[in-house]
């Protein structure tokens, strides 16, 4: 079985289920290294070596162990409820989102979710939100005026990974990026 499957079930773990394979988190999300191995291995083989090789060839940096490697977390993206100890941070003025055209209607209304998340989840730069909306069929880019929100008192996180986190994004502070191309041109 491939890392790859085996680093997207440890994701379905320390994200939202841990209960799938017996165990549990605490409030920071932390899982025991032994546990999690042990009840990986019940379906995808697992040891200490592949699991490091995870944590360090994930492309999306998805996991941290603490200082001894006796504990493991997901970086971020929980649909459980847990703190993962990010500290507040200001924003760049500028910040994006990416998503599939299908969410579009519901972000124009709404604006951004967190849905079954904790956050909703942003990016640095356009490259990386188009590459995260073509996972969701024909990509939507959505600039987030990050500046205003945080003078409006939005509090933003940013996790080890560099993802940019907040409870949510109301649609005025959201504009669509190919909509801005088009109006300079």
């Amino acid at each position: 079985m491939s890392d790859k499957r085996t680093s997207k079930y440890i994701s379905l773990i320390l994200r939202h289920h841990p209960e799938v394979i017996g165990i549990s988190l605490d409030e920071h999300g932390w899982a025991v290294v032994d546990d999690l191995i042990k009840g990986v291995n019940k379906t995808h083989p697992l040891d200490m070596e592949s699991l490091e090789r995870i944590v360090a060839q994930d492309e999306k940096q998805r996991y941290s162990f603490n200082e001894d490697k006796t504990l493991i977390r997901a970086n971020q993206g929980h649909s459980i409820p847990v703190d993962v100890e990010l500290p507040e941070v200001i924003p760049p003025a500028v910040l994006y989102h990416g998503t599939g055209m299908k969410y579009k209607e519901s972000i124009d209304a709404q604006g951004l979710i967190p849905k079954s998340r904790l956050y909703v989840h942003l990016s640095g730069d356009a490259d990386t939100a188009r590459k995260v909306g073509q996972r969701h069929g024909k990509p939507v880019i959505y600039t987030v005026d990050a500046a205003a929100m945080h003078a409006a008192g939005y509090t933003f996180y940013r996790s080890v990974n560099g993802v940019w986190l907040t409870k949510n994004v109301p649609a005025k502070y959201l504009n669509e990026e190919e909509k801005k191309r088009d109006e300079t041109r």
